[in-house]
């Protein structure tokens, strides 16, 4: 490789790319702080007050920032404090699992306005079509929230949904490996469409709402019909060299009967379904299981046990290999029963992990279940909400660059 080969891996930061940056990484600061003064935010980002200045007033001009009084007790004016503007924008997240299809209508502060959901058994592309078309214009309604406002419309899905071979999966079911996601959102209206996978996406959206404003480095486990995982350093998504970072249900464990298998086989909500059905009960919901029936509760126990066992050693890798400050646990599972399971994988990782040099707590994420589509709506944010990881893209390539001696 020459060169000039070698040098299209170097990317500078040119001011505008550099300013919008700086644009993001404020209104993060805000987020995270609350009401704050721009001389609390060049405090907390490095900034210099004379920059703050000048993006602080831009978001005022564009409704991102509210003015929310005056800070008193000082010499000269009093400083203002500024806020988050709730109708600074607005946008929709979309959830597509093997189970279920959910719709969020979400503000800029995060909060969401308006929701629909809807249970379904490996819904096809159509399906999502159908149930798009269908709710979407009663969810806007319900939130207040008129089309032209919108910034846009993400949406979180496993990769490799269509192949990844769960309990039910219907034949046809890989034609969404060729299905462009995108296009089944055409209508009703038109509006720019970004698409993530769910895990990534429920991982951003702790980042930025959830105990992501506590910790800035963080490994995250979705548990939902299979198992992802996402991984958040520095207050950055990071993706890996190839966007598939965090793919920790792919790992191989100990099955219990002498053999292994995917670690999402056990640790999902299609493993507890598997072991309802082999126990005999039928009709029993994965989502919200009735815990007041013995053979029911008894079998999300053994599943909590289960799973916390096969965790061990995959997070024990994990603090190893990253060094998180914590791991945070959050899916489609009733807050009583991902509390179980976080505290007993907690328990067995410290039993175990004894050896490793550093061990993170594992404890429940904040957001509820519905995180993979608040984190999906805040996508068509990106350019005014997301700190750019571009330093980490460019620091990675940095390292990819080796010099040949001269000839």
């Amino acid at each position: 490789m020459s060169w000039r080969d070698k040098s299209s891996l170097l990317a500078g930061a040119n001011i505008e790319h550099a300013g919008q940056h700086n644009q993001r990484v404020v209104l993060h600061a805000i987020r995270v702080n609350g009401t704050v003064t721009r001389a609390d935010i060049a405090g907390v980002t490095g900034l210099t007050h004379a920059t703050v200045t000048n993006i602080t007033n831009r978001l005022l001009d564009t409704g991102l920032l509210d003015r929310a009084g005056q800070r008193r007790g000082g010499r000269g004016q009093p400083a203002t404090r500024l806020t988050i503007n709730p109708a600074g924008a607005f946008s929709i997240g979309v959830n597509v699992d093997r189970d279920h299809l959910t719709l969020v209508a979400v503000d800029f502060a995060g909060a969401v306005r308006a929701r629909v959901s809807h249970d379904m058994h490996f819904p096809m592309p159509e399906d999502v079509r159908s149930f798009y078309g269908r709710e979407v214009a009663g969810l806007l309604a319900t939130a207040g929230i008129a089309s032209d406002q919108l910034a846009g419309i993400g949406v979180a899905l496993p990769d490799q949904i269509g192949e990844v071979d769960l309990p039910g999966r219907p034949a046809g079911y890989g034609r969404w490996a060729t299905t462009d996601v995108g296009e089944l959102f055409d209508g009703p209206f038109r509006a720019d469409v970004t698409v993530e996978n769910d895990a990534a996406a429920a991982a951003i959206g702790e980042m930025q709402f959830g105990l992501g404003q506590r910790y800035a480095s963080f490994f995250y486990l979705l548990v939902t019909y299979a198992l992802g995982g996402g991984l958040v350093v520095n207050s950055l998504y990071d993706r890996g060299a190839n966007g598939r970072s965090g793919e920790i249900g792919f790992l191989m464990v100990d099955d219990g009967a002498g053999g292994s298998t995917q670690l999402q086989n056990l640790v999902s909500l299609a493993g507890l379904a598997r072991r309802f059905e082999a126990a005999g009960i039928k009709d029993a919901s994965v989502r919200s299981p009735d815990l007041t029936n013995p053979a029911v509760a008894r079998e999300v126990q053994d599943w909590v046990e289960v799973s916390a066992r096969a965790l061990v050693q995959p997070l024990i890798a994990v603090n190893c290999l990253i060094d998180p400050e914590t791991v945070l646990i959050g899916g489609r599972l009733p807050v009583a029963v991902v509390e179980q399971l976080a505290q007993r994988t907690n328990a067995l990782v410290r039993l175990h992990g004894r050896n490793a040099p550093v061990l993170a707590p594992v404890q429940p994420a904040a957001m509820a279940e519905d995180a993979a589509a608040v984190g999906a709506a805040l996508l068509p944010f990106g350019d005014l909400l997301l700190p750019s990881d571009a330093g980490a893209t460019r620091r990675a390539a940095l390292s990819q660059v080796r010099l040949e001696p001269a000839a």
